[in-house]
């Protein structure tokens, strides 16, 4: 799935590829989402590899990226008044990214919250599938106007929700 095909409504094909990145998750109470983004010169380093603040950025894309996957969006979560900033961000850097190469940016949501955190578990994969990077962000649920932490909002907890009711394995 290339980044920037979303129409802002889920059409079939995306169905399709949530569904087939989400199938050995449904027995583990996971939500797995995937998209692609082109390395750009201008993030690259004298060494011509990815510089490694970059990393934060791509997983930022990763993270919203999935959850427009899902039909929301991070625009609509904070029209509610409610914004998420992160409290905790984990990177290993494993092998480098260089300019032109594809990735494939992983985000998997492991737990439901119950809380005001979550948590986003984050790979990144050159076009060969090799993974370059993994990485795990925190962050809360606040309230704009308060400033105080808060659930996460009920039409993105019922758009996860699904993928959590784990099956039986066949």
């Amino acid at each position: 799935m290339e980044s920037g095909t979303f129409t802002g409504h889920l059409c079939p094909s995306d169905l399709v590829h949530l569904y087939k990145i989400n199938q050995e998750s449904r027995t583990q109470n996971m939500f797995v989402s995937e998209m692609q983004l082109r390395v750009r010169y201008a993030e690259t380093d004298q060494m011509n590899v990815v510089y490694h603040g970059n990393y934060a950025q791509y997983f930022e894309t990763g993270r919203a990226e999935s959850i427009r996957q899902l039909g929301f969006t991070y625009k609509e979560m904070e029209a509610m008044g409610i914004m998420m900033p992160i409290v905790e961000l984990h990177c290993k850097f494993i092998r480098p990214a260089h300019y032109d190469d594809l990735l494939t940016i992983r985000t998997t949501l492991k737990e439901l919250p119950l809380g005001h955190r979550i948590e986003f578990l984050q790979e990144v994969f050159n076009d060969a599938g090799i993974l370059l990077t993994t990485g795990r962000v925190g962050m809360y649920f606040i309230e704009t106007k308060t400033m105080q932490k808060t659930l996460m909002p009920e039409p993105l907890r019922d758009r996860l929700q699904p993928f959590f009711m784990a099956q039986p394995a066949e």
